[in-house]
């Protein structure tokens, strides 16, 4: 006897379920109720019709209803939305657009009803300009309101896949985006330092981020649309896109006793079966098991919903399937870099208690010697027994397969060991002998076979500066572009002959660029009897976590790809060379070329200085580069060296396009030289007496106010200015507890230099400024700040006082005297107080 086996929602799970089921079973009669208009379509897709990249409407649908009936025999009823189950019975009440409200009976129920977008309740919720995107519909709307001759912007609301896919493809489109997050970064799946990578190539790319941001109402305008923020910053646009998640759409199940969860989300076994005898259930809207903790989820991805819905069609058919859980691998595309997650990131291991490990690598996508190749950021988490918990990768190439492949190994229980023993295809177009997936498993066994130890940059705000080194192994000029606040330099292939430089007593924190030269700076060390420990990932990982969003503003809504019109960098239109335009129209004669493509940091800029070198004042230099690093490296070697940078984008495929001119000299004397300083002035802070502190911030506060660079360098006393009110809870020897006593804590402590008189002058000199309407020594500090004023703290008065980074005020730099030369060297007015 067939069976008559009914189907809620006609997309992924579903439609998988019938085809599924057909192929099994060719009497069975199979019903599949669709409340759109469609079925089976590509809603993965959808933001790509929008972009331009799918030109074609007819390509996001996979199948229509006459091919289901004509291939599969299977009886599709589009435009009806099922509005209750009656498990007693076996039936369901649909109302059709058509039929209007029947019953259907029922053999076998399987339901597929998906996710659908979380509108919050929100003053100004049901504009006719906010747009959610879960159908072909949806995205119907949202490319007309896009072909609008009178529409130029638009706000994504939420960071996740949707929300970052929507606004990469209408700013493809041609739009001016905002994307509001209320996280601190993009797409939680990732860790920060990931997300971060992933954050700067939108920004790059002109999407202007808001992160931390909470949306409080929507507000009709006459032109468009206004967003209200929580600060009360009100953003306006032609057009908002809601993306900040999806919620079950399992409301008609209330009344039908099948058990939900707390989110709604239909509780299934591993065969996929509900509560309720005969009823089964698929995709967004189920809770499944992790597949490596096992605790209950939901994980909203279309490949595991269409696994999950053959399954069932097993399930029904004889067939003893089952599904093992959902590990969460995805991946997506963020204009030419892609990121990739599988298993646990950190956040969940910490919210589960779980103890973990992890290291980061940024080997290359393939040989470096075969052109095309690019890093790749790729990190691995695992137990100390070293079983893979999770992966996440970013990069332009490459990063799919590598991921895919640590899927697998998760899949099978695979442990770092046997990363290193994969086997994988290789030749220097697609790989490297040792293959990025060996390579992260080389990392992680020598971390836990105790060959290195390692930190992480989030680690450094806790190193105890008196008792250790932070060690710079890269290059100098490496050193010079950019580093560590308060590392010293020794380059690795120094660092034999150079070890009576380092106090042995001490423990060594080592880091060079992306992890290996630091972690053979960690073995020499650690063979001539030094405690060390490797940064993991190096700099660059350290950099990219320090990334964030541009300030946000009006006069900053700009399509330059997030840069900085301070910088004066000029884009290029062609790609011809011997002679080219900018975008401002002039004509740039290119002199020299370099492609240092597949090469890694330092390699690019090493090469660049060398080049260079051999330039003449005035003579231009057209480089090419892989390394994604290699962008803001660019930036920062022009600063440093004066060179103006005529040019600086991304390319296809990630490639940077960079163009810079020899810096032209003029030779000056001393006297020449002081007069055509800019109008900048320094100050040394050496005295922590109130007086001299007030004195000292007025000069300063008035001399930002007049146009000028200011920076007051704070050594020895006079860093008690700078320093917190409240203790910080920092460990400290005896003689910092010491100082620590003796000295006052932040500028309401301080005492006068003349008649202090037990404290009392303090307090008649701070009523005098009151009364005469003279700011605060605290308000000083905040408007010194407000205006620019660059605040430094010496490190080695520091290091001498037993003070703690944390112990001062959040927006003082750290420097030491070579910092402060340098600035003084560029400055027409220094004072020391």
């Amino acid at each position: 006897m067939s069976k008559k086996v009914l189907i809620v929602g006609g997309v992924a799970g579903g439609a998988s379920a019938a085809a599924r089921l057909r192929r099994l079973d060719e009497h069975a009669e199979i019903v599949i109720f669709e409340k759109g208009p469609y079925i089976s379509f590509a809603n993965c897709g959808l933001p790509y019709y929008i972009g331009g990249t799918i030109a074609d409407r007819e390509r996001l649908l996979v199948q229509t209803p006459k091919g289901m009936a004509d291939r599969f025999r299977i009886d599709v009823r589009t435009k009806s939305e099922i509005i209750a189950v009656d498990p007693v019975n076996r039936t369901v009440q649909v109302q059709s657009h058509e039929l209007g409200q029947y019953e259907e009976s029922y053999d076998e129920l399987i339901l597929s009803p998906g996710a659908r977008p979380i509108i919050p309740d929100l003053p100004g919720k049901d504009n006719e300009r906010i747009y959610t995107v879960r159908n072909i519909p949806d995205i119907d709307r949202i490319k007309e309101q896009v072909n609008s001759s009178n529409n130029e912007s638009a706000i994504v609301i939420g960071g996740g896949f949707i929300g970052v896919e929507m606004a990469e493809n209408l700013r493809e489109a041609g739009l001016e985006v905002t994307l509001v997050e209320g996280n601190d970064q993009l797409l939680t799946p990732f860790d920060p330092e990931l997300a971060a990578a992933l954050a700067q190539e939108m920004e790059q790319h002109g999407i202007n981020l808001l992160f931390s941001q909470r949306v409080q109402g929507f507000l009709a305008q006459e032109q468009g649309i206004g967003v209200k923020l929580a600060g009360g910053d009100v953003l306006s646009a032609d057009m908002v896109i809601l993306a900040i998640g999806v919620t079950p759409d399992t409301s008609f199940l209330k009344d039908s006793g099948i058990s939900l969860g707390t989110r709604g989300h239909i509780i299934v076994n591993e065969a996929l079966e509900s509560s309720v005898p005969h009823i089964y259930a698929v995709g967004d809207a189920i809770e499944v098991s992790d597949y490596i903790h096992g605790h209950k989820t939901a994980v909203p991805l279309a490949g595991p919903a269409n696994k999950q819905g053959r399954i069932v069609a097993d399930r029904i058919a004889g067939i003893h399937s089952t599904y093992k859980g959902t590990q969460g691998t995805s991946i997506i595309k963020v204009f030419g870099m892609t990121g990739a997650s599988t298993g646990s990131n950190e956040k969940t291991l910490k919210r589960l208690g779980i103890d973990y490990r992890t290291v980061i690598v940024h080997p290359a996508s393939h040989a470096s010697y075969y052109p095309g190749s690019s890093a790749i950021t790729l990190k691995l988490l695992f137990t100390p027994e070293g079983k893979i918990l999770g992966a996440q990768a970013v990069g332009y190439d490459g990063v799919d397969k590598r991921i895919d492949d640590i899927a697998a190994a998760i899949h099978f229980g695979g442990y770092v060991s046997d990363l290193t023993e994969l086997e994988l295809s290789y030749a220097p177009p697609y790989s490297s002998a040792k293959d990025p997936v060996n390579m992260v498993g080389y990392a992680a066994e020598n971390l836990l076979a105790g060959r290195v130890k390692t930190f992480t940059y989030d680690q450094l705000s806790a190193r105890e500066r008196e008792q250790s080194i932070l060690l710079d192994v890269r290059s100098d000029l490496e050193h010079r572009n950019g580093n560590i606040p308060g590392s010293v330099s020794i380059p690795v292939d120094e660092l034999r002959e150079r070890l009576n430089e380092l106090d042995s007593t001490k423990e060594i924190w080592v880091y060079c660029q992306v992890g290996l030269r630091g972690y053979t700076a960690s073995q020499i060390l650690r063979q001539h009897g030094f405690s060390v420990k490797n940064l993991s990932g190096g700099y660059k990982t350290y950099r990219q976590a320090q990334f964030k969003p541009a300030p946000f503003s009006s006069e900053n809504r700009n399509h330059n790809g997030g840069q900085d019109h301070s910088e004066q960098v000029a884009t290029v239109k062609g790609t011809s060379f011997g002679e080219t335009n900018l975008a401002s129209g002039q004509s740039v004669h290119i002199d020299k070329e370099l492609d240092v493509c597949g090469l890694s940091c330092p390699g690019p800029l090493i090469q660049v200085k060398q080049k260079m070198d051999e330039l003449t004042d005035g003579q231009t230099l057209h480089i090419k580069a892989s390394d994604p690093g290699f962008y803001e490296d660019m930036k920062a070697w022009a600063a440093m060296s004066g060179s103006p940078l005529l040019q600086l984008e991304r390319g296809k495929g990630g490639i940077i396009d960079a163009i810079v001119a020899k810096k032209t000299k003029q030779p000056v004397s001393p006297t020449m030289e002081t007069a055509n300083a800019e109008p900048a002035s320094t100050m040394v802070i050496f005295s922590g007496d109130l007086d001299k502190a007030i004195a000292s911030l007025i000069i300063a506060n008035g001399a930002a106010a007049s146009g000028r660079k200011v920076t007051m360098f704070f050594t020895f006393w006079g860093l008690n200015i700078i320093r917190k009110h409240e203790p910080q809870p920092v460990s400290k020897t005896f003689i910092a507890r010491m100082f620590d006593m003796m000295l006052p804590r932040g500028s309401r402590k301080l005492g006068m230099s003349r008649m202090n008189m037990l404290g009392i002058g303090p307090k008649i000199i701070r009523g005098l400024m009151k009364n005469n309407n003279v700011p605060s020594l605290e308000e000083l500090i905040q408007t010194a700040t407000s205006q620019g004023v660059e605040i430094v703290a010496c490190q080695m008065s520091m290091d001498l006082m037993g003070i703690h980074r944390e112990e001062l005020m959040d927006d003082v730099k750290l420097g030491g005297v070579g910092y402060y030369l340098g600035q003084a060297a560029h400055a027409n007015h220094n004072l020391f107080i």
